[in-house]
């Protein structure tokens, strides 16, 4: 398989049956899945003060972080959907923080497979090129390889990717680059709207969703990426699988089978976890075992120890 797989290629075979192309052309999971999260996020917000606030924060980031996952599913699947109604299924703004279209177009970037890891190529890569490491100052430094152990990226991390957007944008602003700017006021338009629901409303205090619902989003994001991607030789060991349960796997449609989903960017989230199943020997040989068996093995390995250091040993 060519390391630089189409964003819109699949090696996965389709049924010819009539059913299957219904079920396929309709997206019915995945619109099942939307009509249910909906209403589940809003009697949460509405029925909040009833919880204990640990419970408010496994519910609402679980939900919230589902979200994140069917927006990441509207970029690459749903395409037996019209383009319009992708978008309409998934652009309520629940984690507040990214417009949907700039993590469109950088996740769009993130998928050019050869590229995979660039510190520039690559707009998730967590790689600083040795020229720039050798610029920063020793505290910054000492920043990032902090943020590659799970307990930062956990707590403080979700700070530190929130100051790097906001670094970036206001550098873009800085620059006179202004094509940013729809977006953002787009963005504020859909964000007016859910807020008054669930502040004047729902009667929930602003902080208390940040906390309860968007940190906790952002903290199982960070949980899923931690060890997706490294450096390698061949573009295919660059990307993960880590096998968990079914909980973790619904949260993340499946995507922390991350070598399936790069190997086939179009195929729907539940059709991925089949496909791991069947070609499970073929996968691993392919990405040259990059393989967890879950997140627990994750943390006890590199809950206070880098994962890899930053610097990235050709670019």
């Amino acid at each position: 398989m060519h390391p630089a797989l189409s964003h819109a290629a699949s090696p996965l075979p389709r049924s010819r049956s009539a059913s299957a192309a219904w079920w396929r052309r309709c997206e019915a999971p995945t619109v099942a899945l939307c009509l249910v999260l909906y209403p589940a996020w809003g009697a949460l917000v509405w029925w909040h003060s009833l919880l204990p606030a640990w419970l408010l924060a496994v519910c609402g980031g679980y939900l919230a972080h589902l979200h994140f996952s069917l927006q990441h599913e509207s970029i690459h699947a749903m395409r037996g959907l019209p383009r319009w109604l992708r978008l309409a299924l998934v652009w309520p703004p629940l984690n507040l923080w990214l417009p949907y279209p700039l993590y469109h177009s950088g996740h769009s970037q993130h998928h050019v497979n050869f590229h995979l890891t660039h510190p520039q190529k690559d707009s998730e890569s967590a790689y600083h090129s040795a020229e720039a490491w050798q610029a920063y100052g020793r505290a910054r430094r000492l920043l990032f390889v902090a943020n590659q152990t799970l307990a930062f990226r956990l707590l403080p991390g979700p700070l530190l990717r929130l100051y790097r957007l906001g670094f970036d944008e206001a550098r873009r602003i800085a620059r006179r680059d202004f094509s940013h700017v729809p977006a953002w006021l787009g963005h504020a338009a859909s964000v007016a709207p859910l807020l008054y629901f669930v502040v004047g409303v729902c009667g929930m205090a602003f902080w208390q969703y940040l906390l309860c619902f968007v940190y906790p989003s952002m903290m199982l994001g960070a949980l899923r990426s931690f060890t997706e991607h490294r450096w390698s030789e061949s573009p295919h060991a660059r990307v993960a699988i880590v096998e968990s349960n079914a909980v973790m796997g619904l949260v993340f449609l499946f995507n922390n089978l991350h070598h399936v989903h790069h190997r086939a960017p179009t195929m729907p989230w539940y059709e991925i976890p089949a496909y791991f199943r069947r070609h499970r020997a073929e996968v691993l040989a392919a990405n040259g075992n990059f393989y967890w068996r879950g997140y627990w093995p994750i943390a006890r390995r590199h809950l206070l120890r880098p994962v890899f250091l930053p610097v990235h040993p050709v670019w």
